[in-house]
């Protein structure tokens, strides 16, 4: 006679296959949506993604003031991000303050060497390419020492200030960075003086003797000069290259006509190539 544990066993396997399926059946029928949350789930995606007919309280689907706002007439709405430095004086307004060093090109060589200089300048946005400025720049120039010992000095330096009137052109206004070029001319005084170092008493706190250059010989002319060169910006900030704060670095080359004096032709027409590095605005 045969054993009835293959029978019972048997048994046993097809009553948990069943009640897994039966499992897996009602799992599935429990985490599917209806029919109807079918219908509502893909309405309300597709008025989601599309933002034509956003839900307003109480199922209210008519609600116009809630639609995307059209961009004004004339403009889009980029162009009036980018747009408001254009309305108003006030927003057109340009500054720029910089410094640098000076080199002398040209002829000059015997008679004046390197230096510093410092620049400030205001004036006018027309337009997102072109600026006009009004510029004042002071150049601190040292003497060649074969100069200083002709004029029996021991020391001396050669002063340039100048009142110009340059106009900027952006080349590639819409970009961080960009090149522009710029020139134009106006009023320069250049002073040379000769120095020797002399005592003299000095006070801070108390008093006593110190050692300083005096001028003991200068001469000095007025006239008129230009300059022209080109330069590098970089915009500061500004999400939609909107800032109109700009790192800049420049160089140009400036002409003056001084006079000669003696016989000295050298000390008469003078060039210069002055490098400087600021902000504008």
């Amino acid at each position: 006679m045969s054993s009835p544990r293959p029978m019972s066993l048997m048994r046993h396997v097809c009553f948990l296959s069943a009640a897994t399926l039966i499992a897996v059946t009602f799992a599935s029928a429990q985490s599917a949506p209806s029919p109807r949350e079918s219908s509502s789930i893909a309405f309300l995606s597709a008025d989601s993604s599309s933002g034509a007919f956003p839900l307003l309280p109480d199922g209210d689907l008519s609600g116009s003031a809630a639609l995307p706002a059209a961009p004004a007439a004339g403009g889009s709405s980029a162009d009036q991000r980018q747009g408001s430095w254009k309305h108003g004086l006030s927003n057109n307004i340009a500054f720029e303050a910089g410094g640098g060093f000076n080199a002398p090109i040209g002829n000059d060589g015997p008679f004046i060497t390197w230096g510093g200089n410092f620049t400030v300048g205001a004036g006018l946005h027309f337009s997102k390419r072109l600026s006009l400025l009004a510029e004042y720049q002071f150049m601190d120039n040292k003497l060649p020492g074969s100069l200083i010992a002709d004029a029996g000095a021991q020391g001396g330096h050669a002063h340039i200030w100048s009142l110009t009137l340059d106009p900027v052109i952006d080349l590639f206004p819409n970009r961080n960075n960009s090149v522009y070029v710029t020139g134009g001319g106006g009023f320069y005084r250049k002073v040379t003086s000769f120095t020797d170092p002399e005592e003299v008493v000095e006070c801070y706190y108390f008093c006593g003797i110190g050692v300083e250059n005096v001028v003991v010989s200068h001469f000095s002319s007025n006239q008129g000069g230009v300059n022209f060169g080109f330069g590098l910006t970089h915009r500061l900030g500004g999400t939609y290259n909107d800032s109109k704060m700009k790192l800049y670095a420049e160089a140009r080359y400036v002409y003056l006509n001084t006079p000669s004096i003696g016989q000295t032709d050298g000390l008469g027409t003078t060039e210069l190539l002055p490098v400087t590095i600021g902000l504008r605005w």
